[in-house]
């Protein structure tokens, strides 16, 4: 199914350490490995500062697309120099593949990992603490480039390098960006209730992210 011959670029993982204003325990700084032993709720090298809000079987793996980079370099050319890949706390990276190319329900093989695509990654003021500078997490609000986060459906070995296969895509795939904009619609975009009702059922829709859809379909119907 792949339209495009893709590799793992470069993997990442990390352990709680004090950051921000508040020191509270935070994993988005991580280093560099060559192989990550992945499992149901995520790579064994990896460790979430907050569990209620990041990890767990629906958030495993985090990617963030390499294009993005770009576009937050060019947007803030102060901290440009700041946001190399693997900056923002992902730990998968891939050329070519970036949110309007991913799906909701994508199944991955990645080696010998098998990974389905649950979600986007809600941005959080952490990301501005990381880069020393306001407003990019609403940039990434704004403009969808949130990266997203993975399911584990057969645990394994990521390494660096290894191909990665598109071997399931719904039949009317959602995109990781439309499903963003539909949780928080920016300025001048706008969603039928057909639309949300069909992102709400649309398979591999992690739980939470079907109460957002949920709670914007009630509110439409009220409004």
């Amino acid at each position: 199914m792949n339209a495009l011959n893709m590799n793992i670029s470069a993997l990442f993982a990390g352990k709680p350490q004090p950051f921000g204003p508040r020191k509270s325990p935070s994993s988005i700084i991580k280093t560099a490995h060559e192989s990550l032993n992945v499992v149901s709720d995520g790579a064994t090298e990896d460790e979430q500062g907050n569990k209620k809000l990041h990890g767990g079987p629906q958030m495993a793996l985090h990617q963030f697309a390499q294009a993005s980079y770009i576009a937050l370099q060019n947007a803030f050319p102060k901290t440009a120099y700041l946001m190399s890949i693997g900056s923002i706390g992902e730990n998968i990276s891939a050329a070519h593949m970036h949110e309007d190319n991913v799906f909701i329900g994508d199944i991955y093989q990645m080696g010998e990992v098998v990974v389905q695509v649950s979600s986007p990654r809600a941005p959080c003021s952490k990301i501005n603490q990381r880069y020393g500078q306001k407003k990019i997490d609403l940039f990434i609000l704004e403009h969808g480039i949130t990266g997203w986060y993975f399911r584990v459906l057969q645990s394994g070995v990521l390494k660096v390098g290894d191909s990665i296969e598109l071997t399931h895509r719904n039949e009317q795939p959602v995109s990781v960006k439309t499903l963003m904009h539909m949780s928080k619609p920016p300025e001048g975009i706008s969603f039928s209730e057909g639309e949300l009702q069909a992102a709400l059922t649309t398979e591999g829709l992690a739980p939470e992210w079907q109460d957002k859809l949920q709670r914007r379909i009630s509110a439409l119907t009220r409004g």
